[in-house]
Order: structure tokens, then sequence, then C-alpha cells
């Protein structure tokens, strides 16, 4: 059973899986950079731990900070929310490792299907309709010129790794592409921790429609419904509407019966959201590998994490000790006990070095 969660994400999606955890009965631990020591999210949590400075690759992707802070709170899970560390494999399995519930699918799903390379892979093997495009991770400008031309132009790119409509960018040239893929792989770079990029031909004018799904571990998979979605700016999404009013009964029964396939194939378990793009000749497409995953885990998080003799446990728990005296009191959380803050950044002239001395951040 879980007793008390990690919230390894920041801003609105953090303060509501602690809004659903105190729901729920169960304790929170919040993460913050120092450009966030004031945020919500960190003022709402039992416990808020300072992971590192305002970039994100020095906080909320650092697997080692946030897994240390994990450690020293006691926590049982880490809910990744979306976007930062959610689809990245490698995370999971360290999860697993050190004995902490990753709320979310196994290691190996999140690498089939977090990376949206590998995902459509995946999903073309299965015989999933998905959008022409490239077939291997790209990594270099020329390679991706090469096979931007054998795609045809228009030609979206996007970030392998990751989500959140970060690293995408939308080339109607060669010349245009040069400069798009360097934009879009230093920001996935930066959000993600990996230039891994892959093409995809542009659809103009698609719906974004997305289906979701329930899995559990005995392979019962189901759909529930479906949202519109197609309403955004840079990629980001600013409304959902369900359900979706652009496609009828029997398109709308497809389109749950093929995330159900999908999900199938990947061997995904949890709650999540399969996407498409709908055109207005009403064919589909899957939307590169994308599976999304949401909720406070549903029935098999707990097996996970289970080998709790890991040597990494004792080197996190050594390299987060600069615990500051600083107490502070939230009379609307009944349940919180130290409402410590916790600076826990290791190797960065942080964490350990700085355990009882001057220059702490927090």
């Amino acid at each position: 059973m879980i007793r008390k969660v990690l919230v390894a994400n920041r801003g609105e999606i953090a303060v509501r899986i602690i809004r659903a955890c105190r729901e729920m009965e169960i304790e929170t631990v919040a993460v913050y950079s120092e450009a966030d020591r004031d945020a919500l999210h960190a003022k709402l949590a039992d416990e808020a731990v300072c992971i590192g400075p305002a970039r994100p690759t020095d906080s909320y992707l650092a697997m080692e900070q946030i897994l240390s802070a994990a450690v020293v709170t006691g926590a049982d899970a880490i809910h990744p929310g979306f976007g930062f560390l959610s689809e990245n494999s490698r995370f999971a399995e360290l999860c697993e490792k050190c004995g902490i519930i990753f709320i979310g699918p196994p290691a190996e799903v999140i690498a089939r299907m977090g990376n949206k390379q590998e995902a459509r892979n995946t999903m073309q093997k299965a015989g999933i309709p998905i959008i022409p495009g490239s077939r291997d991770a790209v990594y270099g400008e020329e390679d991706g010129l090469e096979q931007a031309k054998a795609i045809g132009y228009p030609v979206m790119i996007k970030a392998a790794l990751g989500g959140g409509g970060k690293g995408m960018r939308v080339a109607q040239s060669p010349e245009e592409f040069r400069k798009n893929f360097r934009i879009a792989q230093t920001e996935a770079k930066q959000s993600f921790g990996d230039g891994a990029m892959y093409l995809e031909h542009f659809l103009t004018g698609p719906k974004h429609v997305e289906v979701q799904i329930l899995a559990d571990c005995a392979g019962n998979t189901i759909y529930l419904g479906e949202r519109d979605c197609s309403m955004q700016r840079r990629h980001q999404k600013v409304l959902e509407e369900a359900p979706c009013a652009s496609i009828s009964q029997s398109q709308r029964q497809k389109m749950g019966e093929c995330a159900v396939d999908a999900a199938k194939a990947a061997g995904y378990v949890n709650a999540g959201t399969i996407e498409f793009l709908l055109e207005p000749d009403g064919n589909f497409y899957q939307n590169s590998g994308r599976a999304s995953g949401y909720g406070m885990g549903y029935g098999c998080g707990s097996d996970q994490g289970t080998d709790s003799n890991c040597g990494w446990t004792a080197a996190f728990t050594a390299a987060a000790r600069c615990v500051c005296k600083w107490s502070f009191h939230r009379s609307q959380n009944k349940r919180s006990k130290s409402g410590r803050r916790i600076c826990t950044m290791p190797g960065n002239g942080y964490g350990a070095a700085f355990a009882g001395r001057k220059g702490c951040p927090c």
C-alpha cells in the first residue's frame, strides 16, 4: 500500500496530483528548483525538497536528485506527472531498483511507447495506421534532410523522447529544415535530456483526438471515451471537448478498438491515452505511437520496485544530507508532520558537500 508519494513535477500537474493524494489520505513530497521555491505545489505538499538550480536539466530532469529526495523523505512511490521524466524508461527502471514504486507503466513499456520512434515501429508491426515518417531515430541534420526528402515536404520534426509539444517544428523546405531541426533538437536536449529526433509527413488541418484507455496486469484493456484536443497554441492544448463532435458513432468505435489494439501491442498497463490525428476525409492515424500515462496507478504499480537491496539507495541517502532548519506550518494540511524542506543536490556543489555549511540555497 502506498503511504507517501513524491511528485516529480511542478506547476498545475503537481498541484492536481497532490490534491488527489490528499483526498486519498496519502502523504506527499513536492520537489522544486531554486526558481520554484515559493511555487504553490511546494507549499501544498507535506514536505518540499529542493533538487537543484532553475534549469530543468539540473533539477526536474536530474534523476539522482529526485531519487535522493524520495529516499530521504521515505516516499513509497514517485508520480512523474507528464513531461520531464514521465516517459523516461531509465528513470522507471531506477525506481524499481531502488525499491520505489513508479506510478506508471513498467520500464520496458515506456521504452517502447515513451520513445516515439520505437512506438512508431511497434504500432507499424501491429498493423495500426500511422503517419508516413522516419524508421529510425534521427540525430544529424544531413541524415534528417535525406529522410525528409524521401517522406516529402512539409515534414514535422519531433523529439523522439518526451511530449508536451516541446521539441517540435514544421519544415516546408530543405532550407527551413536545417534551421528548425537545430532549434527542435536543442529544445529536446534541454527539456528531455535527449537529442534523438524523428520525422513525419505534416498533415494539414487534422483533428487531434485522444482516446482514454484502462489496462490491467491480466491483459484486460478497455477504452472509455474520446475527447477533441484540436484547439492548441504552440502545440499545447488549450481546450479539450468531450465527446468529439467531429466523428460518427462508427468512427468512434473504430478509433476505440484501434486504441485497445495499440495498447495491447505495446503491453501497456495503467490508465492512459492513445492519440490520433483525424483527417477531414475521415481517415485517422495513431499519433507517433503516443500513449500517455495518467492517474494514481491502476492496480499494477505496486508490483514494481520490490528489490529493496539496492546499492543506489545508500549512495543517494549519503548524498542527500543538507536538511535545512526551516519549519513551516500549514493549517490546511493536518497530516503535515515536520513541514521540513530538504536540499538534495549531489555532485553539483550542493547536497552532501554543503551539509552543515553556509551557502545552502534553501
